[in-house]
């Protein structure tokens, strides 16, 4: 049975990341713990007063290959594994000279760092820890009797258990850590492995990894009755997971995952080009457009659907400026992210306590390569990010009418929306601006019936007679399988089209196109987003 309270007499430190070390090492000392370091560690531990034991005169090995090798050793590696009051173990120790340890303190090689600024590959090569890993694994086994500290966060915690027990740790303690071990050496891996196989460009291997870092625990996930937890992949991709939270209550479980889905769709938008605002309402864009200004760009977006708009998320490719602010804090809305934000609509938007307001510092690029996963039962799926953009797509007119200039560049706009709608998804867009919204249904026909309808009750709402979807352009994020939706759009008013082609029904769905008059453009690029 394994005993609750495990004095802590010796400590082998080797750490990376060197916050709050030497506080950390001082309370250590305090207790009589006798403190083992290598290289880097033990320099810093020295230069602050503390005596510092080198590995290397416990191991009676050298340090060499460049610090590869210096506490892969059994008197290292045994002090760690082995069971207290197990006599075999003892004799074993006692035979060749073993002390045990029993506290580790190891942060890794920063990988993920080197990775994330673009390293060259040997010096990703050379930030994967081996020496540290084979260490908090052998610790994080025999957590019975041995605690390991992954991260200093976990300092203060330790420290004030330690003065608590006068110097010993809990079981439960060491069982935490040992957990909190285990997962990060697991994603350091992940990272890894990862890596190594998008150099290797293999897009499928044969055994895929990944892991995160607890951001904060959720009050409730999707619904109540489940719970959740928000983590980081340590990917540097400016979104909600690595924005700053300027203002307002805590993010909820639905506040994540619509605000990224209003974040992606809104940098497809070039800040240096035009103004854009995005309105996420359920993971679905309820209004989209561009502008003069992100107040301009707002008022449009806000027109495309003003009743899904209310509690919705507003993404902006720009700083927010007092204008727009003043604008967005109209109505109700749950989050507001964007680059950055001047001091005057700091002010405009705190007046609102509960209003989230998101700083990333940046937008994500469409263009990056990267990967998405979604969870199924017993397993997952993992595939590259869609990253297709409708400026490098090969349009072709495959009807006899050319669209006119107004009408090819409402197209690419529409074509760059419906990529973040749900499927089936429909787009009407009219003067760089969203004016009808079908998504998420079972038959493509559904979504442009109810993209018209969307359209009509805006003009309702906007006080004008006819559909905004009159002289609309309208796109399809796949085929139409029949020329039933086509017909749909054509009769809401849509005079071009925008869809990938590739049917074999295309020939009926062209003559239809043509039958109306329309104009018809094929990218050969589907935007299926389940």
């Amino acid at each position: 049975m394994a005993v609750d309270l495990r004095r802590v007499a010796r400590a082998l430190i080797s750490v990376s990341d060197k916050t709050g070390l030497v506080a950390f090492a001082r309370v250590l000392a305090a207790h009589g713990v006798e403190l083992v370091s290598t290289g880097g560690t033990r320099k810093a531990l020295t230069e602050a007063g503390l005596a510092v034991r080198d590995v290397a005169d416990l191991t009676q090995f050298p340090e060499m290959m460049d610090g590869r090798l210096k506490t892969l050793h059994p008197k290292v590696h045994g002090g760690l594994l082995a069971i207290r009051e197990n006599p075999q173990h003892e004799a074993a120790m006692l035979a060749h000279d073993i002390r045990p340890i029993d506290l580790l303190v190891v942060n890794l090689y920063p990988f993920e760092s080197t990775l994330s600024k673009g390293a060259p590959f040997e010096e990703c090569v050379e930030n994967i820890d081996i020496g540290g890993p084979a260490m908090i694994r052998a610790a994080s086994k025999n957590h019975d009797d041995v605690a390991v500290v992954v991260d200093p966060e976990d300092y203060a915690a330790l420290i004030e258990e330690l003065d608590a027990t006068k110097g010993a740790t809990r079981l439960a303690t060491r069982r935490r850590l040992a957990q909190k071990a285990f997962a990060r050496t697991a994603a350091y891996d992940g990272a890894i492995s990862n890596w190594l196989a998008q150099e290797l460009a293999e897009a499928s291997p044969p055994l895929r990894a990944f892991g995160g870092r607890l951001a904060e625990p959720m009050r409730y996930g999707e619904n109540p009755h489940q719970s959740a937890g928000f983590y980081l992949s340590g990917e540097k991709r400016p979104g909600v997971a690595t924005a700053r939270q300027l203002q307002g209550k805590q993010l909820s479980y639905n506040n994540v995952n619509d605000t990224d889905a209003a974040f992606e769709c809104v940098a497809e938008f070039d800040p240096a080009r035009t103004a854009a605002a995005v309105i996420v309402k359920h993971a679905n864009p309820c209004g989209v457009a561009e502008g003069a200004t992100l107040a301009d760009a707002y008022a449009k977006a806000l027109r495309c659907d003003p009743v899904s708009a209310f509690g919705g998320i507003v993404a902006l490719n720009r700083k927010l400026d007092a204008e727009a602010a003043r604008e967005i804090v109209k109505i109700f809305t749950e989050v507001i992210i964007a680059p950055d934000v001047d001091e005057e609509a700091i002010a405009i938007v705190g007046a609102k306590k509960n209003l989230r307001l998101l700083l990333t510092g940046g937008l994500p690029d469409p263009r990056a390569s990267g990967l998405t996963y979604r969870s199924v039962s017993g397993g997952f799926l993992a595939q590259s990010r869609d990253n297709a953009v409708v400026d490098d797509m090969n349009l072709q007119v495959v009807t006899k009418r050319q669209p006119t200039a107004q009408e090819l560049a409402d197209l690419k706009f529409a074509f760059r929306v419906v990529k973040h709608v749900k499927s089936n998804a429909i787009v009407y867009a009219k003067d760089a601006a969203t004016v009808g919204i079908g998504a998420g249904q079972m038959s493509r026909v559904d979504s442009s019936r109810i993209a018209a309808h969307k359209a009509q009750d805006a003009a309702g709402a906007a006080g004008v007679v006819d559909s905004l979807a009159k002289e609309s352009v309208v796109a399809s994020d796949a085929f139409f399988p029949f020329a039933d939706g086509l017909l749909a759009a054509a009769a809401a008013g849509a005079t071009a089209v925008i869809q990938p082609g590739g049917s074999i029904n295309d020939k009926d769905v062209i003559a239809a196109a043509d039958a109306q008059g329309l104009a018809m453009v094929f990218t050969g690029v589907r935007h299926f987003r389940h």
